[in-house]
């Protein structure tokens, strides 16, 4: 095919898939002090160890969207070897990355007017996003357009669900969502948050479970009230340094609804900065957001 899909690190998209989708990826950054780290670089395995570890101790980890020169390094190349593209972004509604793609694109079109490029905001995160990119290439490989798939992608995306939960209040507190007081007073509670992506792609709190049990539960029943079809689904989940929680939710999930397949993956530190080690999110395709 004459077009190559690309999207961003915050897809937490496995290095196997990164492989096997031929997808080139553009990497936002995160910053321990003043230094600065790709969340992902291609061909090389990223250790995100000491990112865990500087956040429980809760210290602080900025992060910045993707600039222009890095949306040169992953899309330059594509439109340089003859390629159309089709950009697959994190969400608008949780960075300013796509508008920036938008913005050099604008550039692109200029520099090669040969080429075709377009550019879709997924309203998704993390692996929501990354379960988007995997329909999209799975109907390129079937020999749909470049076209085709980004209308797919406009009319599916906010059926993808995204259902999360927090293992530390704080990282709600700090990020501005919950007060100091509700915090602590959650915290003795044992008070786990239940989250979600809304249309608007951005998160919010739907809900809350006393305990990590009750928060797991909640997110294995969401596949049943709100997937479609789950039987024949690929489920993804991720985690934020909890892979044996992760897989409870993957193994019931098996067992309740005999799903086709699950993929885990690790939260980069772009993402987990903000909600924390201990984050569970599992994503499907359902109904409605």
């Amino acid at each position: 095919m004459s077009y190559k899909i690309i999207t961003d690190s915050c897809a937490n998209l496995t290095d196997e898939q990164i492989k096997d989708f031929e997808t080139p990826i553009l990497s936002l950054k995160y910053y321990i002090g003043d230094t600065a780290y790709d969340s992902y670089v291609e061909g090389a395995k990223i250790d995100y160890s000491q990112a865990y570890s500087i956040l429980r101790e809760k210290g602080k980890i900025t992060t910045s969207l993707a600039n222009r020169d890095d949306c040169d390094k992953a899309i330059l190349p594509v439109l340089q070897s003859g390629y159309d593209a089709l950009v697959l972004a994190f969400s608008s509604g949780l960075s300013g990355t796509y508008q920036n793609i938008v913005n050099a694109a604008e550039d692109y079109r200029e520099m090669f007017p040969e080429r075709k490029i377009i550019v879709v905001d997924t309203l998704c995160a993390s692996m929501g996003e990354g379960l988007l990119v995997s329909y999209a290439v799975k109907m390129k490989k079937q020999g749909k357009t470049m076209e085709e798939v980004a209308e797919w992608v406009e009319n599916n995306k906010l059926n993808l669900c995204h259902e999360f939960t927090l293992d530390d209040l704080f990282f709600l507190k700090r990020g501005g969502r919950l007060s100091g007081t509700s915090a602590i007073v959650g915290s003795l509670m044992n008070i786990k948050p239940l989250m979600h992506v809304a249309d608007d792609g951005k998160l919010y709190v739907t809900g809350k479970a006393r305990g990590r049990k009750a928060a797991i539960k909640h997110l294995v029943d969401m596949v049943g009230e709100k997937g479609v079809d789950v039987k024949n689904q690929d489920i993804y989940i991720v985690h934020g340094d909890c892979l044996d929680e992760a897989k409870i939710i993957g193994e019931e999930v098996k067992k309740r609804y005999n799903v086709k397949s699950v993929t885990y993956n690790c939260l980069d530190p772009v993402i987990v900065s903000h909600s924390g080690p201990g984050t569970l999110a599992i994503f499907f395709m359902g109904k409605k957001r």
